[in-house]
């Protein structure tokens, strides 16, 4: 029984739908064999494991005390995303020898009645692509359960993965640019001052179509990621990209400005963009290095010059990157890079994430 919903988890992974989609479709597979009061199943940029994009359901939690939760998940190193990586799901109850050494559920999750958590990191060698955590309000969770959790994480990573790689091959239509936009956060993380344009950047930094009014959940966890560098305690550098639809990704970065924190949104350079297109298609570092000098529009021999390489390895290393990406040619691959692809361009590999 549990090796066929297992597989039904893996069919759900495999399939071509963006990374909100296969969020909830896993949530549903779960919900067959775990009793759940509440989750957060955020997405992560894949070097600073800053959170994005959060789907959650916290039961009882008023939205005003959101800013909160965050700051204490990062100031919180118990079942952290990076305390988890190659550990499989880990519950709150087995992770420590009282509760109240989690920050977070000392100061929001008591509140609400939660009785024990379990979560999980889905990385792999090219990054941490999610981050995973179910809540329970009436028993703890049992070890077959952390079992079946863990069981999941080669699939689901891989999926996540590939949902980003589909991202480049996504023109979207004709979807409006977000240009560069400033918010300003006081120390408890509550939004105290914004440029015009950052009010309908901060719209498109959460999940689409929530019956909810959107908020800033993207600036938050990057303020939130500062306050943890600031007490020592980093869980990354405080920025992260966020995808916004289409082939959009913005920078969202975290910078102290007084007592206060300013969060920077602009477009994600053709640097940062071209960084995920080499993770999520899982490029080696040599392939990685000849993608980045791709992107800034080199030559193979201006490339074999840079690199300290003959011509001909140049040449197989591209072929190895347009074979890996699924991309036709030269072209075609810098127009993913920045963000120009055309609506005939989807034919990336589904399975980029292998």
């Amino acid at each position: 029984m549990s090796g066929d919903w297992l597989a039904r988890v893996e069919a759900v992974c495999r399939r071509p739908v963006p990374a909100k989609r296969l969020r909830e479709e896993v949530l549903a597979r779960l919900r067959e064999r775990v009793d759940l009061d509440g989750h957060v199943f955020g997405l992560c940029d894949p070097v600073t494991r800053v959170y994005t994009s959060p789907l959650a359901e916290v039961p009882g939690l008023p939205w005003p005390r959101l800013p909160e939760l965050v700051r204490w998940r990062y100031l919180t190193t118990v079942n952290r995303v990076d305390a988890l990586l190659g550990a499989g799901a880990r519950s709150l109850l087995g992770a420590t020898t009282s509760p109240e050494e989690s920050l977070v559920w000392r100061h929001v999750q008591r509140d609400l009645g939660v009785v024990d958590t379990a979560s999980v990191s889905f990385a792999d060698r090219h990054g941490v692509w999610g981050f995973l955590e179910l809540w329970r309000l009436t028993t703890p969770f049992t070890d077959p359960e952390l079992d079946l959790l863990t069981s999941i994480v080669p699939a689901v990573t891989g999926g996540l993965r590939a949902a980003v790689a589909r991202t480049f091959t996504d023109p979207g239509g004709d979807l409006p640019s977000v240009g560069p936009a400033v918010v300003v956060l006081d120390r408890g993380l509550a939004v105290r001052s914004q440029t015009d344009a950052a009010a309908e950047a901060l719209l498109r930094l959460n999940p689409p179509d929530e019956p909810m009014a959107p908020i800033p959940a993207s600036a938050y966890n990057v303020g939130a990621a500062l306050m943890a560098l600031e007490a020592g305690i980093p869980v990354g550098e405080p920025w992260a990209r966020v995808h916004l639809g289409g082939s959009r990704w913005v920078t969202v970065r975290a910078s102290r400005l007084g007592d206060d924190v300013a969060v920077s949104i602009e477009p994600s350079t053709a640097a940062e963009r071209a960084d995920l297109v080499a993770r999520s298609a899982g490029l080696s570092d040599r392939e990685t290095e000849v993608l980045g000098v791709l992107a800034a529009g080199l030559t193979s021999p201006e490339i074999a010059r840079r690199l300290h390489l003959s011509e001909h390895t140049v040449n197989d290393h591209v072929k190895a990157v347009l074979a890996r990406t699924g991309a036709r040619n030269r072209q075609q691959l810098l127009a993913r890079i920045l963000g120009t692809a055309s609506p005939e361009d989807v034919d990336w590999h589904d399975d980029a994430h292998g």
